[in-house]
């Protein structure tokens, strides 16, 4: 059988980067033919689009721009975890967000309250997935007692993770985010000496994120997008076989009840401070989540359901 060509944009966005990489190895381990092009590095997208392609792949509106403002004939196959209807997913979105009416354009959504609220003729709701064989258990002791990666952007967050410090001293606390989130935390924090002690770098690749994550017993998270969805961070943590702390969205029910999820900052304390101490209950949950997400939440097995849906 031929193999599909397949040309998929690595977008700008450290987050977009790290999702479409999983979306790329999927295309991969399904025997497709993969062209990248980096639109952080490649200068050379002429040359790139001179060959034909059955489809063109990208995160947010990304691989569509390309297609449209090239006149690609190739179906574009879009994978959001942004809001579609926001700056949040580009800043042209309200220049190509008609094109996604279009019969050869398909949108895959990753939260399932938005897919419900839109209507175009391709939109499928699609969690998000992860490279098992890049997320993985890889058997060495944790540095860290809990692990925090994302942006400490609004005073919700900062005061919350604050907190959290104060409140844990005996606990050895790490802290990803890129320099100018660091930054911005430094100068507005209260206690920016206890930040910077728990501030371990930026992380912009898919094995640096695995090592970091099995670098932590617990990764504890803050959701910022959509209604209902996880985000990439669940996906990865329980790849890796750590625990993850959520805060509530309706979408852990695809983990059947196992995942732990926090109510408020004393209710994360409190779980936090049960899991680290009590190792049955630790592992039960991991094996748990982690035997959903193998099944369900693969790159390999997501990333086939693309190619079917895709005509």
């Amino acid at each position: 059988m031929r193999k599909k060509k397949i040309l998929a944009i690595l977008p700008i966005s450290i987050g977009g980067r790290l999702t479409t990489n999983s979306i790329i190895d999927g295309y991969r381990q399904n025997n497709c033919d993969v062209t990248v092009y980096d639109e952080l590095f490649d200068k050379n997208l002429p040359e790139v689009l001179e060959k034909n392609y059955s489809q063109i792949v990208g995160y947010d509106f990304s691989g569509l721009k390309i297609k449209i403002d090239n006149n690609l004939k190739c179906p574009s196959v879009n994978y959001f975890s942004d809001d579609i209807r926001s700056k949040t997913s580009g800043p042209y979105w309200e220049k190509y967000l008609p094109f996604l009416e279009d019969d050869d354009n398909y949108t895959f959504y990753w939260d399932k309250v938005l897919t419900s609220y839109e209507n175009f003729k391709n939109i499928h709701y699609l969690p998000h997935f992860v490279n098992f064989d890049i997320y993985k258990d890889l058997e060495i002791e944790p540095e860290f007692d809990l692990m925090f990666a994302g942006r400490l952007d609004t005073d919700y967050r900062l005061n919350f993770f604050e907190e959290l410090i104060l409140k844990l001293p005996h606990l050895k606390i790490a802290w990803y985010a890129i320099e100018k989130h660091h930054e911005d935390a430094m100068k507005r924090s209260k206690y920016p000496e206890l930040i910077d002690l728990c501030y371990q770098g930026f992380i912009d690749n898919e094995y640096d994120m695995a090592k970091a994550i099995n670098n932590a017993k617990i990764v504890f998270n803050m959701n910022s997008q959509g209604i209902s969805s996880l985000n990439y961070r669940t996906f990865q943590t329980v790849a890796c076989k750590r625990l993850i702390i959520s805060d509530y969205r309706d979408e852990l029910a695809l983990f059947e009840g196992h995942m732990p999820f926090y109510e408020d900052f004393s209710d994360l304390i409190f779980k936090i401070e049960g899991y680290l101490y009590d190792d049955y209950a630790y592992n039960k949950v991991v094996d748990e989540c982690y035997n959903i997400a193998f099944q369900n939440h693969n790159s390999k097995a997501c990333t086939k359901y693309m190619l079917k849906t895709v005509k």
